[in-house]
């Protein structure tokens, strides 16, 4: 076995550090959600808990409706990646390889576009879904995010990174377009579309903002919302707060820990060219 090097041991244990930076508020929201009202404010904190209880769980659920937010959530959610998913692939395609007149300057104004921060729009927005009559209803809380620029030119440059002389030959043996990119370029950007995927459902999950203007309702609330009113109405108790707070961050929790692998080998497969 070769000896480990002094720089390697600082690394690994500055990475090691790191980590259990990371990992101790969610060690602590946790534990604290099982913990008792005495438990949770005793001095010196208790790390691991000494008097476990579902009570936090129990009296969370049943002051505020989180299985209906949680459904809500799931919906917004599933529907709005769905959709911008779709709309990214199509675009991606037509401007890595369709070539149309103005294709260089609309792509240009597209990426110009991502300069101006959502709050900068949002009042316009808002101000559409009144208009079309779907303010406090979950369809509102998907259309504005049924597309991306960002993720539109992430999946064009791993697109453009596919050899074009393939494109050429499947063409010439007759293929078309529809077919070649779900047949031919969606399974190879497999790795960067599990990527893109993961990134809007984790910001459609936690969207805050939009969702406290475009709903005012419990029964079209999601968890980040529904967790803010929750708080603020049920008063600060910090065991029940970790309790509700658990219940919003756990799926994404599970959601990461399955789809890590793929996460890595998509940064890993964006980063290669050719």
């Amino acid at each position: 076995m070769k000896p480990f090097k002094l720089s390697t041991v600082l690394l690994y244990l500055f990475l090691i550090l790191g980590a259990l930076i990371m990992i101790f508020p969610f060690y602590w929201m946790i534990t604290g959600s099982f913990k008792t009202a005495d438990g949770i404010n005793a001095f010196p904190p208790n790390l691991i808990p000494t008097e476990i209880t579902l009570k936090n769980y129990r009296f969370a659920l049943e002051t505020a409706p989180f299985a209906r937010y949680f459904l809500n959530s799931v919906i917004a959610a599933v529907a709005s990646v769905s959709i911008c998913t779709l709309t990214t692939i199509l675009a991606a395609f037509a401007f890595s390889r369709l070539r149309f007149v103005g294709r260089v300057r609309i792509f240009g104004m597209l990426l110009a576009m991502m300069m101006v921060p959502f709050e900068m729009v949002v009042i316009t927005n808002y101000r559409t879904i009144v208009q079309m009559g779907i303010h406090n209803k979950l369809i509102a809380l998907i259309i504005p995010f049924s597309s991306s620029i960002f993720y539109t030119y992430i999946l064009k440059n791993f697109f453009d990174s596919i050899p074009e002389s393939l494109y050429q030959a499947a063409r010439v043996d007759g293929c078309s377009n529809w077919r070649y990119l779900w047949r031919v370029m969606v399974p190879i950007a497999k790795p960067s579309l599990y990527t893109i995927v993961l990134l809007n459902t984790i910001a459609s999950w936690n969207s805050f903002m939009w969702p406290m203007l475009a709903t005012n309702s419990k029964n079209v609330r999601t968890l980040p919302f529904g967790l803010y009113t929750f708080v603020t109405e049920g008063g600060a108790r910090n065991e029940i707060m970790m309790a509700a707070s658990t219940i919003v961050v756990l799926p994404m929790i599970i959601l990461f820990l399955v789809t890590r692998k793929n996460i890595v080998n998509g940064v890993a497969r964006g980063g290669l060219k050719g």
